[in-house]
């Protein structure tokens, strides 16, 4: 079993739009997804889950979007996040802190400190997160020479773990600026199913899968 595991949810607005649904209640079914997911991977043994909520980019949206997207996150933050909490899980965010509104980012703080002490293993939300925005912003934290180690132990995701595994939903077949420098050695997967219709018996398919994978590491 892989230690941690990253997600590209990918998919909500065309699964809206294959059901004539608004593209607001294609994100809230992902949001619901995202749930049943940290399930699956507790059962499975995974340490991390780190998952791909709302990219740099994703604030080029509509303002109409952005705005829902924004309001759902924050929801999900204050209540909704409830399920995943009472299961255990450590949840941490990494991404732009300083984008968000002072009550946003206070909640935010206070959902990692009430859940510090919880050993189901960490929840890494990525939000307002670009891998190229993360690596930008630890060389300005350096203070002295640039190497592997002090770039590292300055970014965002400093204590977590490096995926070994990534999925992205949706078909597309490409990282979209996600954990760009961790990603180095991850295994990757990617599946056409979009993200609200991802199964718990695809997720295991993958799973499997990767176990018969031979991992060399540039060996």
């Amino acid at each position: 079993m892989p230690d941690a595991i990253g997600i590209i949810m990918d998919g909500n607005r065309r699964y809206a739009k294959a059901l004539g649904l608004s593209s607001l209640e294609g994100h809230q079914r992902g949001y619901e997804k995202l749930k049943e997911l940290a399930g699956w991977t507790q059962e499975a043994g995974v340490r991390e889950l780190t998952v791909y909520a709302f990219s740099t980019e994703n604030w080029n949206r509509s303002e109409e979007e952005v705005s829902y997207l924004l309001k759902l996150l924050e929801h999900a933050i204050s209540t909704g996040l409830e399920d995943i909490e009472q299961n255990g899980w450590h949840i941490r965010f990494i991404g732009q802190r300083e984008r968000f509104s002072p009550g946003f980012r206070q909640k935010m703080r206070s959902v990692e400190e009430r859940t510090r002490g919880n050993d189901g293993g960490t929840l890494v939300i990525a939000l307002s997160y670009g891998g190229r925005a993360e690596i930008l912003d630890a060389l300005k934290r350096i203070d002295g020479e640039v190497t592997e180690e002090s770039l590292r132990s300055a970014m965002w995701s400093r204590d977590l773990l490096d995926p070994d595994l990534i999925i992205r939903t949706g078909g597309e077949m490409r990282l979209s600026n996600f954990l760009m420098w961790q990603s180095a050695y991850s295994e990757l997967f990617f599946t056409k199913t979009l993200w609200p219709d991802f199964s718990k018996e695809e997720f295991v398919s993958i799973l499997r899968e990767y176990e018969s994978r031979e991992r060399r590491m540039g060996k």
